[in-house]
């Protein structure tokens, strides 16, 4: 039974940067693609980026230019560095991986604010 465990959310000002990291357990993580959701309060969750098993990836519309995600498969961890954050960046981060259980990790929370 993989797990997924997020880490590094936090208050941070308008502009400012964070990096999310999400350790995963189990011996199988190369080979699944790995994503970041959020959601804010009163909002349901909405995918913010994806990482595939080769690399690729792929970013919810408002985050392009300032969020980067990345994997390093030797140490089972995906990352989130978000850069230049707004207001609106505030929300539970949450990592999950695209395999047959789809599990989630319990969430980190970032918020935004001056």
């Amino acid at each position: 039974q993989v797990q997924l465990v997020e880490s590094g959310g936090g208050l941070v000002q308008p502009g400012g940067s964070l990096r999310l990291s999400c350790a995963a357990s189990g011996s199988i993580f190369s080979i699944y693609d790995m994503g970041w959701y959020r959601q804010a309060p009163g909002k349901q969750r909405e995918f913010v980026a994806i990482i595939s098993s080769g690399g690729s990836t792929n970013y919810l519309d408002s985050v392009k230019g300032r969020f980067t995600i990345s994997r390093d498969n030797a140490k089972k961890t995906v990352r989130l560095q978000m850069n230049s954050l707004k207001v609106e960046d505030t929300a539970v981060y949450y990592c999950t991986q695209f395999s047959p259980s789809r599990p989630w990790g319990q969430g980190t929370q970032v918020t935004v604010s001056s």
